[in-house]
């Protein structure tokens, strides 16, 4: 029984005016139903509920909901839900239960298979583009610097030097910041190898079908790859000469924790003061906690101890120069700023169409299950990524700016920028959330979502320029 208060008649009528529908599990199997109905500027709500449940053997196989009895919403009147159960016996296989929710014509439409070739003629088309112009400039810049070689000290001392080459003496030098940079480095290396598992488990496993096992997968995979964090992250800070070690270890295993869990406890608490079911309860934040404290960190330090060992001595191609060498004036797009906004432009395009069906998955009641799409845009994301942050790296040493490190990191991290300023778009004009708890919750995810994907993108692109680096320079013969 509810009595309706001027309160609540309003939060009735806007629910009812927007079309608000509601979700409800049983058995894991979700269930939508509307909150009423306008007839004639009137609003109704619907006041019982008619579950239909089938049932193979002894367990459960589809579940339907009808509401029904329509009641006029009026200040001040005793609305009474009630609901009825009828059970039917059902041919449906338990394992083929959530074929219902599956939607072919969504997921598979011909916009998403023909964004899905889009993409790939992009990948095509950049790698290919990235080989003609690198090679055929690199080998321009070879042959100048060959001739360079072969004339006597004056005519050298006489001629124009320019280009990458000139700045072999500072282009291995340590990153500024190289406690943060490699941290972010070390978590990124973990959350690809994360979304990796993950899509592969959702492929072979049909992870969508068990309520919560995409999440407890996902949590249980971050903490199981947590050595990669650290083995990546300490044998980076150990060949930068970075000497304070375990407090690097520290910030690279608890980075992303940190942000996670500081996000979700910050909207947990606005959930509680509206008494929403989306608050997380007391106890899955100290497991949550323990797991980071008694799993991440101990996993993370083995893998720190075996990167220092195995793989932290400096092995760059060039000596590093004592003094640094000033970084000349140049154009304003070439400058870091300008090449780190344009960085992640094509990545974006090349994922554009996938965010809305993801997007539409996690904020309406879709069922994502083409993981298959999603693998094969995760692999051509990285491909654009690393091509595109090759040519923003090379036009940065060629200008010889040799603060290539960040640069090359945050041209590719730039791509969450423009998903983050995506979801602005899909909030205002998807979705009709409002209110300060539903606005929190959904640019609060999105932001982790986002930095998470950043961390992702600048890792790769980080990864294919410093195999670019060291491959220019170690074919160049040094004086």
């Amino acid at each position: 029984m509810v009595d309706l208060t001027e309160e609540k008649h309003k939060a009735f009528i806007y629910a009812v005016k927007n079309q608000y529908w509601y979700q409800m599990y049983i058995d894991d199997l979700p269930i939508w139903g509307v909150v009423g109905k306008e007839e004639d500027k009137k609003y109704y709500i619907y006041t019982h509920k008619k579950f239909d449940i089938s049932y193979n053997g002894k367990q459960i196989v589809d579940v339907t909901l009808t509401p029904e009895r329509k009641e006029l919403l009026r200040v001040g009147a005793k609305i009474k839900f009630t609901y009825e159960v009828n059970w039917k016996p059902s041919s449906v296989k338990f394992e083929d239960r959530f074929d219902k929710y599956l939607d072919p014509n969504f997921f598979q439409h011909r916009i998403h298979w023909f964004s899905i070739f889009n993409s790939f003629m992009m990948v095509i088309f950049l790698v290919g583009l990235v080989s003609m112009i690198l090679m055929r400039t690199l080998r321009k810049d070879y042959a100048r610097y060959s001739k360079d070689e072969e004339a006597d000290d004056m005519e050298r001392d006489l001629g124009d030097e320019y280009g990458w080459k000139q700045i072999h003496g500072d282009v291995f030098r340590p990153a500024s910041n190289v406690m943060l940079f490699s941290a972010l480095i070390g978590a990124g290396y973990q959350l690809t190898s994360v979304v990796l598992c993950v899509i592969t488990f959702a492929i072979l496993g049909e992870l969508y079908t068990e309520r919560g096992s995409m999440l407890s997968t996902t949590i249980f995979v971050y903490a199981a790859t947590s050595p990669i964090n650290g083995y990546f992250g300490g044998s980076l800070y150990a060949r930068m000469g970075g000497k304070q070690w375990i407090k690097q270890m520290l910030m690279s295993a608890f980075i992303v924790p940190a942000l996670v869990c500081g996000t979700a406890f910050f909207i947990n608490f606005i959930a509680i003061y509206y008494h929403a079911s989306r608050a997380i309860p007391f106890g899955t934040m100290v497991a949550v906690t323990c797991i980071c404290i008694f799993v991440i960190l101990p996993l993370t330090l083995i893998g720190t101890i075996v990167g220092r060992n195995l793989d932290g001595q400096p092995d760059y191609p060039c000596r590093v120069n004592a003094v640094p060498r000033p970084i000349p004036e140049k154009k304003w797009f070439m400058e870091p700023a300008v090449i780190i906004l344009l960085g992640g432009v094509l990545p974006f395009g090349s994922i554009f169409i996938e965010m809305y069906f993801i997007f539409t998955s996690f904020w309406a009641y879709k069922i994502y299950y083409v993981y298959g799409f999603m693998l094969l845009v995760f692999l051509i994301l990285i491909i654009v990524t690393v091509c595109v942050t090759i040519v923003c790296t090379y036009f940065l040493l060629n200008a010889e700016d040799y603060r290539w490190q960040w640069t090359s990191f945050m041209s590719a991290a730039s791509t969450s920028i423009y998903v983050y300023m995506y979801s602005f778009y899909y909030f205002f004009f998807k979705t009709k959330m409002y209110g300060l708890f539903q606005t929190a919750f959904y640019f609060g995810y999105m932001a982790l979502f986002s930095g998470a994907l950043g961390i992702i993108c600048g890792t790769v692109g980080y990864f294919g320029t410093n195999l670019f680096v060291r491959k220019i320079y170690s074919n160049v013969k040094i004086d």
